[in-house]
């Protein structure tokens, strides 16, 4: 395996990097600034590759704000057990999604990424509380977009929960996953089940499609995690208030809405349906003549092309998709911008080949992420800290005084 799935660097990859000597580099290594452990099948050391590429950026001017930046090195950081982000994939407790999409489902990924073994959160008689008012609310907000419908049935949850508030490691995870089968059966508009999740996606809504259920199951494993992303860093925000993993889940999923985080997935699904009637080559080039982008391509962190859109993309192929979605909108737009496909794409694939429900591109975004959040807002529940980043203020000098100019 080379190097641990791009985790590492050896000391003449991580010197050429930073371009500096190894001397500097093992100065960079004592000041804390780099990670370095022993490789297992030799003395020589190997160094983080995420902790030399921040480095690399603190190290490089850049004409804006540092505020303004996306991926900015010098926005909060904090330390996780749960997940890190390679050019090879995300990477969940040392397994890559990738690898882990090809036969897994999302609560064996819960377990992965939540660190239970003692229990089964997933087991059959783990099932959500659901008042007589929160069938109220789901039944008011049927015709509903599935997230909003979640938010206000979740709002009510955590009152019917009477262990919503356990602070045992395993307690959690249990909350976890009756969460989880709530918020799906919620944008589902069915009761909870111990049916496999990515059964009851497919049963509700693509019931004819053979293939339907193996590709969501493949879809939600990608999508259950990647770092800090905003929804997350939010729902670890609000955890670490001393919220419960209910009203964390509610806080990730109002993130989760903004069309530059899982809205782009209903962006690349408008993209999807325009060029069902057209030809792709002559849309293309008259959009990128327009300076238009393309929803759906393009990422802060993957630069090498995103593996989990490929994967996805990949298993669409060998269901049947089109290949005009599968191959050629992918080649074209890179070939014309530059820009690789993104998970944002394939998800949007995944829901114009199945014929799912308009809008479910969120919706199954949100029902993978919330594994995640729920991994990162116990974490923070863990470490018992309260999430408080400074401002860098770039106003008035202070002494200026108020009132109106003369």
């Amino acid at each position: 395996m080379k190097n641990s799935e791009g985790l590492y660097l050896s000391a003449r990859e991580a010197a050429a990097e930073l371009a500096i000597s190894p001397a500097t580099l093992y100065a960079y290594v004592s000041r804390g600034l780099v990670r370095s452990e022993p490789t297992p099948d030799s003395r020589k050391n190997r160094y983080r590759a995420e902790d030399v590429r921040a480095l690399k950026e603190r190290r490089v001017p850049s004409p804006e704000p540092r505020g303004l930046r996306s991926f900015d090195a010098d926005l909060p950081v904090m330390d996780t057990e749960i997940s890190t982000i390679t050019e090879e994939g995300a990477i969940y407790r040392g397994v890559n999604c990738v690898d882990l999409a090809e036969n897994d489902t999302l609560e064996h990924t819960a377990t992965l990424l939540w660190d239970v073994s003692g229990v089964d959160p997933f087991a059959p008689d783990n099932f959500p509380a659901v008042s007589d008012e929160m069938r109220l609310i789901a039944q008011a907000a049927r015709r509903a977009a599935p997230i909003d419908r979640a938010i206000a049935v979740l709002a009510l949850a955590s009152s019917a929960d009477p262990r919503a508030f356990t602070r045992a490691h395993d307690g959690r995870a249990m909350v976890g996953a009756r969460i989880v089968r709530l918020l799906v059966a919620t944008m589902l508009n069915t009761e909870p089940s111990a049916e496999p999740l990515h059964q009851q996606i497919a049963s509700a809504w693509a019931p004819d499609n053979k293939h339907a259920a193996d590709l969501i199951r493949r879809a939600l494993v990608l999508l259950a995690e990647h770092e800090l992303n905003a929804s997350t860093f939010t729902a670890r925000c609000a955890a670490s208030t001393g919220l419960n993993l209910y009203d964390s889940v509610i806080a990730g999923l109002a993130a989760l809405k903004g069309p530059k985080h899982g809205g782009a997935g209903v962006l690349a699904s408008q993209l999807v349906k325009a060029l069902v009637d057209r030809d792709v080559e002559p849309m293309v080039r008259e959009r990128v003549a327009l300076g238009e982008r393309f929803a759906g391509f393009g990422h802060g962190v993957y630069k090498r092309g995103d593996r989990r859109a490929q994967s996805l993309l990949n298993a669409l192929s060998r269901a049947g998709a089109p290949r005009k979605f599968t191959k050629e909108v992918p080649e074209r737009i890179a070939e014309a911008t530059g820009e690789l496909v993104n998970i944002d794409y394939a998800l949007a694939v995944l829901v114009h080949a199945l014929r799912l429900p308009g809008g479910s591109e969120l919706a199954l975004f949100a029902m993978a992420r919330s594994v995640g959040w729920i991994a990162h807002a116990s974490e923070q529940l863990q470490f018992g800290k309260l999430i408080r980043p400074r401002a860098r203020y770039v106003g008035p000098a202070p002494g200026r005084r108020g009132g109106a100019a003369s």
